[in-house]
Formats: C-alpha cells, sequence, structure tokens
C-alpha cells in the first residue's frame, strides 16, 4: 500500500506509527545544504546545489523557474554533486531531452547564459571524490571542453597512497591527466577545474555576486592542506556551493547537529544516554551521513534490517488491532493521500507525454491523478520516502508489502528515493523502476542478504519506512 502526501511530524508522529506497527524505520534521507560560513554567502547568486538539484529534477515545493543569468559560474565542491551541477549549466538544454528533465526546466536551460563554469576543489587530484565514469563522461558533450588548471595539481605522499590503494581514485586521477593533456577545442561551453584553492568570500556589489575570493593550498604531507596567504579573485556573476548535504531533524527522535544524523547503532535508533529506543531504526544518509551512492546504500539497509530481525522476537506488539485504522485516520483528517495505483496512472501519463515528444518519458511536477481529486494535489516527487508493511504470508520472498510514502522536501536523485528503493529492495518489496527496485526483489530479481534466508514464520506482520 501506497500512501503518498503523507508529511511525518504533521499528518502523523512516532507514537501514532507504533501504535499500529512493529517497527519504524526511518529513511529520510537529506535535504539541505550543508552551510558555508563565508562572507558573501547570503548574496543575491549565491545558491546552495540542493536547491538547484531539486529544480532540475522537478521537484513540486521548489520555484518553477531558476535565474540563469550569469556567463560565468563558480561552484563549490568536490563531489558528484558538484559534477552534476556543473553539467547541467554547461551542457545545452537541446543535448538534454534525452533525461526526463520537464518542460519548464528545459525552458530555463534553453535561456541558460553560462559559458564558462569554474569548479573550484580545497585539496588536490586524489582527494577529487568524482565518480570515474561520471567524470570521464563530462566531455562527451561536443559543446563543452573540460579544461584541468596546472596550479595545484599536487600529489603528496598520503595521495599518492590514496591513489594505489583504490581503483576508483586511480581512474579519477588518469581521466584528470588526460584533460590537462587536452588542447581545447574551442567549444562554446567550458568547465575548468581548479584545484587547492580554498573559497573564502564570496564578493559582492548592491547586494549581488560580481566574484569568488579563493585562497591557495598546499599539502601537510597527510592529504589535509593549510592556506598559504595567496589569494586571487575570480570574475563571476554566480556561485553554487556543493560542500555536502545536511539532514533535517526528525519528530520525536534525537539528532546530532553537527554530524547531521539521528544518532544510531549498526542502524537502531539511540536515546541521548544512548540506549536503543525500541522498534525504532535508521538506514541511509540520515543513518551514517551524505556519503555514498546506491550500492553503500543497500549494504547499509541490509546491516540495518539485520538489526530488525535479530530484535523481532523482542519487538512490542502494537496496540492498534486493525491494521487499516492509520489510513482511515489520515482519511479523516482530510488529507489527500495518493494510493498505488495513482502513482501507476502518473507513471503511464509520464511514459505518454515523452512517447509524444520520442522520449522515454517527461516528469510532471504537478497532476491529479485521482478522479474527482480535491486538496493537495499528488506530485511527480512527493514519492521520496517510502513506508512498507509487510503482508506476513506469502509465498516466494517476504510477502507482497503494503507501501507508503511521505513527502519531504530532498533531492530526489541523491537522497530519498535512491535510499528508499532500496530500503524496499533489502525486504523484497515491490518498489518501480524508477526508484532503482524491480518488483520481487532488487534488480536481476536477486534477494540480499540477510533476508531472503528468514523464514516467514518468523516475519512479524508490521513494519514502517519512512
Amino acid at each position: 500500500r501506497l500512501l503518498g502526501n503523507v508529511d511525518y511530524g504533521t499528518d502523523l508522529d512516532l507514537e501514532q506509527l507504533q501504535e499500529h506497527y512493529d517497527a519504524v524505520i526511518f529513511s529520510t534521507g537529506a535535504s539541505s545544504d550543508r552551510p558555508l560560513n563565508i562572507p558573501g554567502i547570503d548574496l543575491d547568486g549565491s545558491f546552495g546545489a540542493a536547491d538547484f538539484v531539486s529544480w532540475y529534477d522537478g521537484h513540486p515545493d521548489v520555484p518553477r523557474e531558476w535565474p540563469l543569468t550569469a556567463r560565468k559560474v563558480a561552484v563549490l565542491g568536490a563531489g558528484n554533486v558538484a559534477l552534476d551541477v556543473a553539467r547541467m549549466l554547461a551542457k545545452p538544454a537541446d543535448e538534454q531531452l534525452t533525461t526526463e528533465i520537464p518542460q519548464n526546466v528545459y525552458d530555463g536551460l534553453k535561456a541558460n547564459q553560462a559559458t564558462e563554469v569554474h569548479v573550484f576543489a580545497r585539496r588536490g587530484p586524489a582527494q577529487l571524490k568524482f565518480s570515474p565514469m561520471e567524470f570521464r563522461e563530462l566531455s562527451h558533450s561536443p559543446s563543452i571542453d573540460v579544461i584541468v588548471h596546472e596550479e595545484g595539481f599536487e600529489i603528496d605522499e598520503a595521495g599518492q597512497a590514496a591513489i594505489n590503494a583504490s581503483k576508483s581514485t586511480k581512474l579519477v586521477v588518469n581521466t584528470l591527466l588526460k584533460y590537462l593533456e587536452n588542447e581545447p577545442s574551442g567549444a562554446p561551453h567550458q568547465i575548468h577545474l581548479h584545484l587547492c584553492e580554498a573559497p573564502v568570500e564570496i564578493l559582492g556589489e548592491d547586494g549581488r555576486v560580481v566574484g569568488l575570493r579563493t585562497e591557495h593550498q598546499e599539502f601537510n604531507g597527510d592529504a589535509t592542506t593549510h592556506g598559504t596567504g595567496e589569494f586571487r579573485d575570480w570574475d563571476v556573476q554566480a556561485v553554487y556551493r556543493a560542500v555536502g548535504y545536511y539532514s533535517s531533524p526528525l519528530r520525536d527522535l534525537p539528532f546530532d547537529d553537527a554530524a547531521g544524523v539521528v544518532p544510531n547503532e549498526a542502524g537502531r535508533v539511540t536515546d541521548v544516554s544512548g540506549e536503543a529506543m525500541p522498534a525504532t531504526y535508521v538506514t541511509g544518509w540520515i543513518k551514517r551521513g551524505p556519503v555514498g551512492l546506491i550500492g553503500h546504500t543497500k549494504s547499509d539497509a541490509s546491516e540495518t534490517i539485520a538489526c530488525l530481525l535479530e530484535d523481532l522476537d523482542s519487538l512490542p506488539t502494537p496496540s492498534g488491532g486493525d491494521p487499516d485504522a492509520l489510513l482511515r485516520h489520515l482519511l479523516d483528517s482530510g488529507d489527500e493521500i495518493t494510493l498505488w495505483d495513482h502513482w501507476e496512472r502518473l507513471d503511464a501519463h509520464e511514459i505518454a507525454l515523452g512517447e509524444s515528444a520520442g522520449r522515454e518519458r517527461r516528469t510532471r511536477q504537478r497532476i491529479d491523478t485521482r478522479s474527482g481529486g480535491r486538496g493537495r494535489e499528488p506530485t511527480t516527487e512527493q514519492h521520496t520516502a517510502i513506508q512498507v508493511r509487510r503482508a506476513p504470508r506469502l509465498s516466494g520472498h517476504l510477502g507482497r508489502p503494503h507501501i507508503a510514502a511521505r513527502r519531504c522536501k530532498v533531492a530526489p536523485q541523491a537522497a530519498c528515493c535512491s535510499e528508499g528503493g532500496s530500503m524496499l529492495g533489502t525486504l523484497g518489496a515491490p518498489a518501480p523502476q524508477r526508484l532503482g527496485i524491480r518488483r520481487g526483489g532488487l534488480p536481476g530479481g536477486k534477494m540480499p542478504h540477510p533476508a531472503d534466508r528468514v523464514p516467514l514464520e518468523r516475519i512479524k506482520s508490521h513494519v514502517v519506512v519512512i
């Protein structure tokens, strides 16, 4: 059962969930930008990458338009989000029609004025956190030249050790060397990569961004750096900070403000005294912080589920006997709930929109998928955190789960969607393919350890993932 358009903390709280479910698993991801406390960060033209990603992903809670008037843009960060932002700003809109971008995003990118995108990394080649394939494909567009600047191209002893120890790091550095050797082709758009440059101030005039000041860094010999006192001002009209995501606190749960996670031991939520909270679990970025991709999330979810399975015999029995009582409560409260068949209708509608334009699908941000719908509209990207209630007796895997989703403001491909899909895969749930999971388990029909080896008679009847 899919319950969309449900806001945890407003429509439901932990006590209500525990009345009806044996266990609650929070997989809410990270939806905000980690702060960067430098002068000028609040100027017009200074943006967080999370908001920009939400815009081009068609998230319903962000404005339909985005200011793309800057010709020279700075991107701060050395991870995949920084790479994504740089590519979206440099790649022509027509080349992105192979993706699912909504019409308003295409129109916005079509009017984009950016011709130079400058990516600034605080450290050197061995510390870049790009995915090798994504970094290599950055130059596949004939409209983009990737230019790596020699200044800051430093590999210290610790960096060399990191290259020797990691195939992924070695591939990224090899790609970097190829970009360094290439001569610019004269493409209309350029992505510049600057290493060992730390942002210290965003420069402004009349309240708007007019430049970026960086300080050159030197290595200390242990992969850390220090400022040299050598500053440089860069002519840019917009700055995007991609220095990490940050999770939001959840009602009724403890929260570590410094780390941006819910305190836990292997997925079991722990209270302020360090004791495990009964039948309450976390997985994904809300559990470990915003690090890693789908593969990391799968193993992370498996660890949480292993703890849940260890705890099965000691889980408290829910006081609510009627499994549909919670749904009736939501409906009686006037909430417009998006059900599974509504999602399927929206899925079919997006595919039809794409077919008419010669594309696989086209994302719709707002559409009423119910007959005679009223109140809050179900939207494409509100299915971003997953709630699972397992049927106790069904042949095959763990049984066909009943699925529900809470609405949360997140970058859909970087945080909740991928994590929700992975959690469903761990439980053997029938998640939609756009969440990265096929019906009956993980891609390819594989069932992950340890859930595939648990006798069905040992499975409690209800588990919820938020």
